[in-house]
């Protein structure tokens, strides 16, 4: 990481919701960001941002059209700040389908070339779910799981994920008497059990750190005939809160014998993401999966997470707003632009439809290939 200079500084001007301001900005993130030469500003939304400043970067994770045209309005009076991250790339991650659809992208971006070789020493692979979506009740009603390759259980989620609460009500449904009571737009995607463990994978900017957290319990399909139609997730955990007291359970799913994913195969996705998406600070799940120890599933990717959950975070923060600022005002040429201000400012990611492209980086394709939810207890 590049160190601060003395005397020199940078500010950043900060728009979030109050409750990511109340998690995010912590007394101790402002302490040790100003002692890297970085100072976070608090932007009045009462206010029109071209009126405020003057900001060296703008960090925010608000979605409004009108926020989006301030945005657009600084960008034109200000064209050296840069804006974490373009609204037009966030987007891509508001819809499940285009979200996980950035994975099949990452050969494109993979700097090992195409046929992958630069992975194939991990003697990992990993790909995204079996998944569809299903746009109106008349076919939620009639859904042949086996023709679109999925079978039960299978995870029931809305299209649209922008965080807000209807977003979060997700089900897992365990036969077709559950698929009756699901609201379209939904997006279906099979469960894959993965012995109750999910990988949390935290990036910022180069940064990368990948954590276990725990995750729903593993699925006998034997017993799918005894269940209900569906449960929601919150409900999926109060039945299983029993069983997670028992001893056997502890033994298959503590975390401290979960063993993570291989670092080099988590670096190598977080950086083609990165590069897809146009995105720097984002995290992604994986789980593993049990029937096959060496597949991961990436299974959600989120925008602007809880970094306060990951260790460390304020320094990472500090040194990723110095780096990226440091290296643009560093540069010789202002014709050109490095690959941080590349990948900030330049071209923009869109929604895309929904397509049947495989979802693998490297080694053995994979098709889409089976989801499991990101809950975490």
């Amino acid at each position: 990481m590049a160190e601060a200079v003395e005397g020199k500084r940078f500010t950043v001007g900060y728009a979030l919701a109050p409750k990511k301001q109340s998690s995010f900005i912590q007394d101790s993130l402002l302490k040790i960001a100003a002692e890297k030469g970085i100072d976070l500003i608090k932007i009045d939304l009462e206010k029109e941002l071209v009126d405020q400043g003057p900001f060296d970067c703008v960090l925010h994770k608000l979605y409004s059209d009108e926020w989006k045209q301030q945005l657009s309005d600084f960008s034109d009076k200000n064209p050296s700040a840069l804006i974490v991250d373009p609204p037009e790339a966030i987007e891509r991650l508001h819809n499940r389908i285009s979200m996980l659809e950035v994975v099949t992208e990452l050969t494109v971006c993979h700097d090992g070339g195409d046929d992958g070789s630069e992975l194939a020493a991990t003697e990992s692979f990993f790909g995204i779910p079996k998944q569809t979506v299903i746009h109106d009740s008349v076919s939620v009603s009639e859904v042949d799981l086996r023709n679109l390759g999925l079978k039960f259980p299978i995870i029931a989620k809305p299209l649209v994920a922008d965080g807000s609460a209807k977003s979060h009500k997700m089900l897992l449904v365990y036969n077709s008497d559950g698929l009756s009571k699901l609201k379209p737009p939904i997006v279906l995607q099979e469960f894959v059990n993965h012995g109750g463990v999910i990988f949390k994978v935290y990036v910022v900017g180069e940064h990368v750190k990948c954590v276990k957290r725990k995750s729903l319990p593993d699925v006998n399909e034997e017993n799918l005939g005894s269940l209900e139609g569906s449960l929601s997730f919150c409900q999926v955990s109060n039945l299983n809160a029993q069983a997670r007291n028992d001893d056997k359970y502890y033994k298959v799913t503590q975390l401290e014998n979960a063993e993570l994913p291989p670092m080099s195969l988590v670096t190598e996705i977080a950086t083609g993401l990165r590069k897809v998406t146009k995105l720097h600070l984002f995290n992604f799940d994986l789980i593993r999966d049990t029937n096959v120890g060496n597949r991961y599933l990436v299974i959600d990717i989120n925008y602007f997470p809880g970094y306060a959950k990951m260790p460390n975070y304020e320094s990472v923060i500090a040194d990723f707003f110095w780096d990226v600022l440091s290296k643009r005002e560093q540069a010789v040429d202002p014709s050109v632009v490095d690959d941080c201000e590349n990948e900030l400012k330049g071209l923009l990611v869109g929604n895309i439809g929904f397509g049947e492209a495989e979802g693998d980086l490297h080694v053995s394709p994979l098709e889409r290939e089976e989801k499991e939810p990101s809950f975490q207890v």
